[in-house]
């Protein structure tokens, strides 16, 4: 209950920090727009947590999952409200302003017998969309490894819950992997990602 109120207080500074600088999106820079995000996901997108680091994301990823905020398709009563502040143009630029940083991995610990077998889940049911251990901004899917352990708890369980809709084919392996693991191999799969350094 503590780390939900932690992540509600965040992102709620978060959407301050927005409200300043959204009516002078027209026409702003990348890096101008991007710093909007700092006070959720730290300095040029590098966060000391909760909230994902966005620094490094694929420019293409990024935009869709900001749209998908702004049309409610990703529920999030914060990023819903922030997204729909920016036009397609700005989402563009702050995507190639993030793309061009460096993603720097959460400094966390990790339980090691978990994270070895979350390494055999994430081989069987991850990686071809999350290529590299989830390391990839190629494979255009999002960063996992090196995330901060808070944000891929309330993910994985967002999806789990219905609160967002994976894609047809995440979904059926990641049901497939919860049938065959269950909350353990949710867990188990955190800790693997977490323990990337």
């Amino acid at each position: 209950m503590k780390q939900s109120r932690a992540l509600q207080a965040a992102l709620f500074a978060c959407g301050l920090a927005f409200t300043a600088a959204s009516s002078a999106g027209g026409g702003a820079s990348g890096a101008m727009l991007g710093n909007t995000c700092a006070g959720c996901h730290g300095t040029d997108g590098v966060s000391a947590g909760p909230a994902p680091t966005i620094a490094g994301m694929s420019a293409p990823y990024f935009t869709e999952t900001m749209q998908a905020f702004r049309s409610a398709e990703i529920k999030s009563t914060i990023m819903t409200r922030i997204a729909k502040g920016y036009t397609d143009a700005d989402l563009d630029a702050m995507a190639a302003h993030f793309a061009k940083k460096k993603f720097s991995r959460a400094s966390q610990s990790a339980d090691a017998g978990a994270a070895a077998r979350g390494e055999k889940l994430h081989d069987k049911y991850c990686e071809k969309c999350h290529e590299d251990a989830g390391a990839n901004a190629k494979d255009d899917s999002g960063f996992l490894a090196g995330q901060h352990k808070l944000y891929l708890q309330y993910t994985l369980s967002d999806f789990m819950d219905g609160s967002r809709e994976p894609s047809k084919k995440m979904k059926k392996k990641l049901m497939s992997m919860h049938k065959k693991a269950g909350d353990k191999g949710l867990a188990d799969l955190v800790e693997y990602y977490a323990s990337q350094k």
